[in-house]
């Protein structure tokens, strides 16, 4: 089934939802990375886990090391983190990873916040409802 990207957020949100109340706070970010590739898979997503990001320029190409978490349905950026909040660096780092991969939505969720809401952030790259 294709599923629009508001739809693969919902069920990316549902899913972070459900782990994040769940667990117990502050494991390690792989903990929450690979359950949460694994719960997205199981709604029958294609989930891509730790997909290098390279920077194109011009005619210049590097392989800078960067890595995106999860990529969902090859629509949908998912950064996990596991920190007591959210700092602007986090934000600035999906930005960054939505415009080199050229994709319109990210999600950055902190399963160390206290909770979800908090958790919890939508970050867009000009994209249109």
């Amino acid at each position: 089934m294709k599923y629009s990207l508001e739809e693969l957020s919902a069920i990316a949100v549902d899913c972070g939802y459900k782990l994040h109340i769940n667990l117990a706070p502050e494991l390690l970010k792989r903990v929450y990375e690979a359950l949460m590739a694994n719960v997205v898979e199981r709604q029958g997503l294609r989930v891509d886990r730790q997909r290098p990001i390279r920077i194109k320029y011009e005619d210049i190409e590097l392989q800078e090391g960067f890595r995106a978490d999860l990529i969902v349905g090859e629509r949908l950026l998912i950064e996990l983190k596991s920190t007591e909040r959210h700092r602007p660096v986090h934000a600035k780092q999906v930005l960054t990873y939505l415009r080199l991969l050229h994709l319109p939505l990210g999600l950055l969720m902190n399963f160390g916040s206290p909770t979800f809401k908090e958790s919890c952030k939508r970050i867009v790259n000009n994209h249109k409802n």
